[in-house]
């Protein structure tokens, strides 16, 4: 079931950085090092599969962004809070 953009925001609100745009949601990560970015990425992979929902990820060298939307339902649904919740644990 898809989430209003307003109560996406109210989920996310302890977890900051990530924006609602869109029919999505993201979050943009900076690293000091393209090593370190690709670990977090590793680990973001893995989790991913875990929950079997994978996000649209941006790697530029020492940035990644995270998009997240349930793309079967068209937009933002729990699937895509839980994985940021989990995803922002990583870090």
């Amino acid at each position: 079931m898809l989430i209003e953009k307003t109560e996406a925001e109210k989920q996310l609100a302890t977890f900051p950085g990530w924006e609602v745009s869109e029919g999505e949601i993201e979050k943009k990560f900076l690293f000091p090092s393209f090593l370190e970015a690709i670990t977090f990425v590793n680990k973001v992979s893995t989790e991913a599969e875990k929950a079997q929902h994978h996000p649209d990820i941006d790697i530029r060298y020492s940035k990644v962004k995270i998009s997240l939307a349930t793309h079967e339902e068209g937009g933002v649904t729990e699937k895509d809070i839980k994985l940021a919740r989990i995803i922002d644990n990583l870090t």
